[in-house]
């Protein structure tokens, strides 16, 4: 959404609303608020956008990924995967490419629940599944052949492969993660035998965590102390399975001392830039994850019956208030490798770029849903956005971006201009819809990260509640 400047957005102005029109001028706040911005900003980070339009910084935005002084002429990747960035066999690959400073193009397309996809794209792959690349002009089709491919195909980059003294570990741990797969999928979509698909799921997830422990002597990597193909293939799976086990379950295993191993391994993990640059959240993966697996069956009473209070949490009933509280109340551990003043920086930066455009978006909540409807809820590319509040919901952006950059002197402008829409229920309905549209949709990491994300949505949150 906000890294592709809502390229994607294809329906039209619409609505039957009213159009309000603000007494303020919009323009010269959106200056100021540059300015605001760019005062406070690191270096880096107001080279921001033109470094990743060159490729030389790692982004979810990226086009082009560039490594070493390559050019864009030198890439001999290119890699098709999901605009969302929610699919786990994208996430690996797309990770391992990072992790071993392979330079790559990037041709990002839709997933089946959230839209269709180009023609460009069924040429290569008839069957419509991501992710594919394209190597040295050789088309692979599957996940897992990419990532070997990689490896094959780059031995001078990182070393990522299973060497004669790991293989047949390694071996024996990617059928075990396979294996974890199967257990949860049965258990998170499974509406019979809960009971006993539980204890599968469990025990399976016990193994893990013992075989993590194995080696406690080195890094928590899955064979000791380098990251290999098997963390790599693992790292999606894992991400996905405590997010929905604490949100669909009741479970919360980054919180039991049982599986300490899986808890180290993720420490682990995140130390790497590239797990970090392709890292999502618990919202983000339980609202995609149930569209992509046709449906996800909740079961409370676990975790001394904390089950509904978790999946609120993560919903963002409590979570996303002001002041945070730290880890979303014990639910979800936060980005310490990101700052308080780094998120709040990177939240206005994402708010305030192409605004006009975010404003659009948002607006579609006071809009028409579009046609035809697809089945992921949080996604609906053909949607008519509500011309006629998109002013007002500008406003809002950009009292949020001050908000976030701790205040500034047209704050008191925007929140009267904001109040008099408030006035009429009408028009206060299509404001809050719009503003609660946008916050349910800022995606971790398409849009932004955890950190920031968090900020967005409780300072969103602050102006819908405004009187």
């Amino acid at each position: 959404m906000f890294g592709d400047v809502l390229g994607a957005l294809k329906g039209g102005g619409g609505g039957d609303g009213v159009n309000l029109a603000l007494d303020i001028s919009l323009g010269s706040v959106w200056e100021d608020l540059a300015s605001s911005l760019h005062a406070k900003q690191t270096p880096s980070e107001r080279a921001f956008r033109a470094d990743v339009a060159k490729g030389t910084v790692s982004s979810p935005f990226n086009r082009v990924h560039l490594f070493n002084g390559d050019t864009e002429e030198d890439c001999r990747v290119t890699l098709y995967r999901d605009s969302a960035s929610w699919c786990p066999y994208c996430q690996k690959v797309w990770t391992m490419l990072e992790q071993k400073e392979i330079s790559y193009k990037v041709v990002k397309v839709n997933m089946r629940c959230y839209g269709s996809k180009p023609a460009e794209f069924t040429r290569l792959q008839p069957n419509g599944n991501i992710p594919v690349a394209v190597i040295d002009g050789t088309v692979y089709r599957q996940s897992n052949d990419i990532m070997f491919a990689l490896e094959k195909e780059f031995p001078d980059k990182v070393v990522m492969g299973l060497g004669e003294e790991d293989g047949e570990r390694g071996t024996m741990l990617l059928h075990l993660e396979r294996e974890l797969f199967r257990k949860w999928m049965y258990y998170l979509t499974g509406s019979r035998d809960k009971e006993r698909y539980r204890a599968e799921f469990l025990d399976v997830f016990k193994r893990v965590d013992d075989e993590l422990g194995v080696n406690k002597s080195g890094r928590g990597f899955m064979l000791g102390d380098r990251v290999t193909i098997v963390d790599m293939m693992y790292a999606p799976f894992l991400e996905r399975i405590v997010a929905s086990m604490a949100y669909f379950k009741g479970l919360t295993t980054l919180r039991s001392d049982e599986f300490s191993n899986v808890q180290r391994w993720f420490e682990a993990m995140e130390r790497l830039p590239s797990y970090r640059l392709t890292k999502s959240d618990f919202y983000t993966h339980c609202w995609d994850l149930p569209p992509q697996l046709g449906g996800c069956v909740y079961e409370y009473g676990e975790d001394e019956g904390r089950g509904e209070e978790i999946t609120r949490a993560i919903d963002g009933d409590e979570g996303w208030r002001l002041p945070l509280s730290p880890d979303n109340g014990g639910v979800e551990k936060d980005w310490s490798w990101i700052s308080e003043d780094e998120a709040k920086r990177e939240a206005a930066e994402r708010l305030s770029y192409n605004h006009d455009a975010v404003a659009e978006f948002a607006a579609r909540g006071a809009g028409k849903a579009g046609f035809p409807p697809v089945s992921a809820p949080l996604a609906d590319p053909n949607a008519n956005f509500d011309e006629g509040i998109v002013q007002a919901v500008d406003a809002a952006l950009a009292l949020s971006c001050y908000k976030l950059l701790g205040g500034g002197k047209m704050v008191d402008e925007l929140e009267v201009a904001i109040a008099k829409v408030l006035e009429k229920q009408a028009d206060a309905e299509r404001f809050r819809a719009s503003l609660a549209y946008l916050r349910d949709r800022v995606g971790v990491p398409r849009d932004m990260s955890l950190p920031a994300a968090r900020w967005t949505r409780a300072i969103i949150n602050e102006i819908i509640n405004m009187k």
